[in-house]
């Protein structure tokens, strides 16, 4: 069919390189070298993927003390925008300047 169409045609109609009846570009030795050097990269990635850094037992609780003190310096740096605590006299003090106890 594809040859049929080709031979009355002249042509491939519209884009020919998308479509259900597109032009196929052919395999270059360029593209076979490309294909096994990105292989290749793969293998030795799964290579180094499938060998732990740490044992399990070596893995647990092993960042603990960092995650910690990250959290400890997040929590520093929030309350360091807020004001001063004040005690309820410090806001009620303006209130007792005339007033005198007498004996």
């Amino acid at each position: 069919m594809f040859l049929t169409l080709t031979l009355l045609r002249k042509g491939i109609s519209g884009k020919q390189w998308i479509g259900k009846y597109r032009r196929h570009r052919p395999v270059t030795w360029q593209m076979k070298r490309n294909m096994v050097k990105h292989l290749e990269c793969e293998a030795e990635n799964e290579y180094w993927i499938s060998r732990p850094y740490m044992t399990p037992e070596q893995e647990v609780g092993h960042a603990a003390e960092r995650r910690a003190q990250n959290w400890l310096k997040i929590k520093e740096r929030g309350f360091s925008n807020f004001p001063e605590h004040k005690s309820i006299t410090d806001h009620l003090s303006h209130l007792r300047i005339t007033k005198t106890w007498s004996n």
